[in-house]
């Protein structure tokens, strides 16, 4: 097989790596265009493994990537910090990926290392022979790398509520009616004095900041579809909510509380780092 077949071949591959390393479409496509320039300059022997050798050459230019933004001290951007061309970009491609948006949003929070080491292994199964060199690193330090990722990503700190499983059922069942415009699902899902309370400059002007009441609450979500289309369930500070995630990028907070199966109060805030971790079963 020729060169650029393997390319051509492991294009996919690279592309979802790099996304889920750098959180950016634009600059996932840039690394693996790199990727393959310096391909076509490497010496042949260097090759006897294309596809390895290009997943660990798009690993490092995404590590670079990642240290540089940390070099200039940014912090990872927003939803509403994003042009908009970018942010449908990023959308586009979380939806056709099924990347998920909750893990997205807190490998953000993870050190350039850990997030490189977590997705190679943990995400694409790379050993951490393969893993350690990528980082300039050993096996042994790659490897304790990749657990301090996994346990930020779960957050050591959740509490561990009776009922917890159950009450992201009730969340992840109120979005998935709150998309589909299901309101007679809905409103079973809501106990009747329900409130809905939202930082105002996440609300249309005229909009209340407070709502009450199923039936009011339930309608209500129809003028939310696109917000809560990126919308899914996590750990807000330890305690079963959601985040609002456009492209995997944050925007906003739900804390959703749930009492005998119904919700009882929902809470729209700005973002806040540090605040959201992952369920056990969205941490791969």
């Amino acid at each position: 097989m020729e060169l650029v077949e393997h390319f051509e071949a492991s294009r996919a591959r690279l592309m979802s790596l790099a996304y889920r390393i750098l959180g950016s479409h634009h600059d996932a496509e840039d690394a693996v265009q790199a990727a393959w320039l310096r391909a076509r300059s490497a010496d042949p022997a260097q090759l006897v493994n294309p596809e390895g050798w290009l997943t660990t050459v798009t690993a490092r230019l995404c590590l670079d990537q990642l240290r540089a933004r940390h070099r200039r001290r940014e912090v990872p951007l927003e939803a509403d910090d994003i042009p908009g061309k970018q942010l449908a970009a990023d959308e586009a491609f979380v939806r056709r990926e099924d990347v998920s948006r909750a893990l997205l949003v807190v490998l953000d929070e993870l050190s350039p290392p850990q997030r490189v080491a977590y997705v190679l292994h943990d995400l694409f199964a790379v050993p951490f022979d393969e893993v350690g060199p990528v980082l300039d690193t050993t096996v042994a330090a790659a490897k304790k790398l990749a657990s301090r990722a996994r346990i930020r990503l779960r957050d050591a700190r959740a509490v561990d509520l009776p009922g917890s499983a159950h009450q992201m059922e009730i969340i992840d069942a109120f979005l998935a009616a709150a998309r589909g415009g299901d309101i007679a699902r809905l409103v079973t899902l809501l106990a009747p004095d329900v409130v809905r309370t939202a930082d105002l400059g996440f609300l249309a002007d005229g909009a209340a900041p407070v709502v009450r009441g199923a039936w009011a609450v339930a309608k209500e979500t129809r003028a939310f579809v696109d917000r809560i289309a990126a919308a899914v369930p996590v750990l807000v500070e330890g305690r079963p909510g959601a985040v609002i995630a456009p492209g995997g990028h944050p925007f906003a907070l739900i804390r959703i509380r749930v009492h005998d199966g119904l919700v009882t109060s929902i809470d729209i805030a700005p973002y806040e780092r540090g605040t959201v971790s992952l369920p056990a079963a969205l941490s791969t």
